[in-house]
């Protein structure tokens, strides 16, 4: 994979946000791929709703963001209601982060986070436009990556140093039986995943994961049972092989729910 990005194709531009996506978007067409099957990427036609590539393979949409910052805990994203309802309806494309070196144009870190860990409790409202808005009353939406299960990150390029393709391919493959849970009931299994995984528990008692109770909670507020809620969960997450029971109460991550490779070139 070459991180040096086209510059030359930006020379026409004097808006640095139409510059940044050219650069951008034509980079990750040339060198980007899909995580799922390897396969190469194929832009989709411009002014296409949250959708910027498609795998030339298995069909897999993805939605770039690219920043030249550090990727924060937020990322901005479009319109709240058809975001929280692409979600639901689980057709929302994979998210793609890209952060770059604006001096030396080339790419930093390049992560995808499947469509099937975003839950629409990661969907979180902005502000409505002002009533002088050219929207006014338009309320769009943050990503918010701390809720989202941190090993469902599939990390592509990690501070300049790019993963081999069986490593993408792997992590993507212990993430899949992840899409198998119904949409309802996936954010629940994703939170006390993500709980878990945030706290760096590698193996840890059932009195353990009550200590998610406060942020579930929070998360969920209409259930009034959260610590049966999260014993069904941990069950569902045995089920699909990314948890392992070892004894009564005692709970591991499986390689599925953990990846300890290190990135390599």
């Amino acid at each position: 994979m070459n991180l040096n990005m086209p510059v030359v194709l930006g020379a026409d531009y004097v808006n640095p946000t139409q510059k940044a996506r050219v650069i951008t978007e034509t980079w990750m067409s040339q060198e980007g791929y899909c995580p799922g099957c390897l396969s190469n990427l194929t832009r989709t036609t411009a002014n296409s709703k949250a959708v910027d590539f498609t795998c030339s393979c298995c069909g897999m949409p993805f939605q770039l963001k690219s920043t030249k910052s550090k990727i924060g805990p937020r990322v901005p994203d479009g319109a709240y209601d058809a975001m929280v309802s692409a979600v639901k309806s689980d057709t929302s494309p994979a998210l793609v982060l890209m952060r770059y070196d604006l001096i030396q144009w080339m790419v930093r870190d390049l992560i995808v986070i499947p469509s099937f860990a975003l839950t629409e409790h990661a969907i979180i409202p902005r502000k409505p436009l002002s009533a002088t808005a050219r929207r006014a009353g338009w309320v769009g939406c943050n990503i918010d990556l701390s809720r989202i299960a941190p090993d469902t990150r599939v990390r592509i390029v990690e501070q300049g140093v790019v993963r081999s393709r069986q490593q993408v391919a792997n992590h993507y493959s212990r993430l899949k039986p992840l899409q198998s849970i119904q949409v309802s009931q996936r954010g629940w299994a994703l939170a006390v995943l993500s709980g878990i995984q945030a706290s760096g528990w590698r193996g840890f008692t059932t009195r353990d994961a009550y200590q998610l109770e406060v942020e579930l909670m929070r998360m969920f507020p209409l259930n009034k049972n959260v610590r049966a809620k999260i014993r069904q969960q941990l069950q569902v997450l045995r089920d699909l092989g990314v948890l392992i029971h070892s004894n009564r109460g005692q709970w591991a991550l499986s390689d599925s729910g953990s990846s300890s490779a290190n990135p390599k070139n």
